[in-house]
């Protein structure tokens, strides 16, 4: 799986502790980001929740990744949700971007994609954003976590859905299953 950690390693032995030719080294420098995911992937491959799954449609790139929900209780629970998630260049200063690929009914994800998940934002007030010493496997667990735990109506993102479970509870849980059989199967 880990084709670019086989890459590093066997580039390294190539070209041995010093490179002599400055020019061919550059062509093939490593990004510090491609570092990491190499170390990052292996850990969140090993510490995945049982409700995940992660698929790299290709596997030299591991700065693209899809994600898999597939939640096992509460409102959510039957469907599967997809994620798109890409590590920019300047990772890990800066968080992840992570979109939600199917359509959802949920206070925390607007039916466009968007996720409201402090550790996912550059800056937070709360200070629980993003720090450099999170990891892949942080933000696995967080988008996982906003099908149950961190599910939250007080903070919404999208409003709509936020107000539809405080005016009739039941009447919410039947949207999101009906989305749920629309869009996440």
């Amino acid at each position: 799986m880990l084709t670019l950690a086989s890459k590093l390693k066997r580039d390294d032995g190539v070209r041995g502790p010093r490179a002599s030719n400055p020019a061919s080294d550059s062509t093939r420098r490593v990004s510090v980001r491609d570092k990491l995911l190499v170390k990052e992937v292996a850990e969140l491959e090993a510490n995945l929740p049982c409700t995940c799954k992660v698929n790299f449609p290709d596997p030299n790139k591991l700065h693209y990744f899809q994600l898999t929900v597939t939640p096992d209780e509460g409102y959510y629970q039957g469907g599967k949700f997809q994620f798109e998630t890409e590590v920019p260049d300047a990772y890990n200063m800066v968080p992840p971007k992570v979109k939600c690929l199917t359509r959802i009914w949920h206070p925390n994800i607007t039916e466009t994609g968007e996720i409201c998940l402090s550790l996912l934002r550059e800056h937070s007030i709360d200070g629980t954003g993003w720090a450099p010493t999170r990891t892949l496997k942080d933000v696995v667990w967080g988008l996982n976590s906003l099908f149950t735990d961190l599910l939250n109506f007080d903070d919404p993102l999208n409003i709509e859905a936020a107000e539809h479970h405080l005016r009739d509870k039941e009447d919410f849980r039947n949207k999101v299953e009906d989305y749920i059989k629309r869009y996440a199967r």
